[in-house]
């Protein structure tokens, strides 16, 4: 099986030693993504702004693999305070249709560049 690596510059750029998304068959694998603006680089302010430019971020690098939000069937949501999951909730369902992806969302101590959210996510295409 070859396997293509996806980028976008839609997108933040990797910082660090990882590939946006990789595509293996039909099953993609999308990097984490903060709320980073794709063109300052620079995090958002807020949770609600890091919420909805993590799914954007994710919604950009799907489309350069030839799918969309609705294409992931597994995502992963790293939360450094839970007290924002339920608005990780009301926002995530702007992005996403039923029926929703599977899901874990889990309580972290840090992420990269101070983010408050990070998520990553697996869409099958086809």
């Amino acid at each position: 099986m070859t396997k293509t690596i996806i980028a976008t510059d839609q997108a933040p750029a990797a910082i660090g030693t990882y590939s946006q998304a990789v595509r293996a068959g039909n099953t993609v694998y999308l990097s984490g993504q903060i709320g980073l603006d794709p063109a300052s680089m620079q995090l958002v302010d807020g949770i609600e702004a890091q919420i909805h430019r993590v799914f954007e971020n994710l919604r950009a690098v799907a489309q350069a693999a030839g799918g969309s939000l609705g294409d992931v069937v597994k995502l992963n949501v790293f939360l450094t305070d839970l007290a924002h999951f339920g608005r990780v909730n009301e926002i995530m369902a702007q992005y996403f249709a039923q029926p929703y992806p599977a899901r874990a969302a889990v309580g972290v101590a840090s992420l990269p560049r101070g983010a408050l959210v990070e998520a990553d996510a697996i869409m099958v295409l086809g």
